[in-house]
C-alpha cells in the first residue's frame, strides 16, 4: 500500500470516529436537555425520567462505539486491502 492510499484509509478512519463521537455528544447534549426541562417542569418524575434518559444515553454511546469500530477495521482489517495493493 503505497503512502497516498495508508493516508486516505486513515483519514477515513479520523471522520468515522469524528462524526460519530459529533453526533453522539450532540445526541447525548440534547438528551440531558430534554431530561432537566422534564425535571423542572414535573419533579415528581425524576426517576421515570432519569431511567429513560440513562438508557437513551446508552444506546446513543454505542453509535460513537460504532464509529470507534469502523475507524479500527479501516486501520487493521481493511476490507479493501487487496484492491488498494492492486
Amino acid at each position: 500500500m503505497d503512502k497516498i492510499h495508508l493516508a486516505l484509509v486513515c483519514i477515513g478512519a479520523a471522520h468515522a470516529v469524528g462524526f460519530a463521537g459529533l453526533g453522539a455528544g450532540i445526541g447525548m447534549g440534547s438528551g440531558v436537555l430534554g431530561a432537566c426541562q422534564g425535571v423542572a417542569r414535573n419533579p415528581e418524575a425524576k426517576g421515570a425520567i432519569t431511567t429513560t434518559m440513562i438508557l437513551g444515553m446508552a444506546l446513543v454511546e454505542s453509535i460513537a462505539i460504532y464509529g470507534l469500530v469502523i475507524g479500527f477495521i479501516l486501520l487493521y482489517a481493511n476490507p479493501y486491502k487487496a484492491a488498494l495493493l492492486g
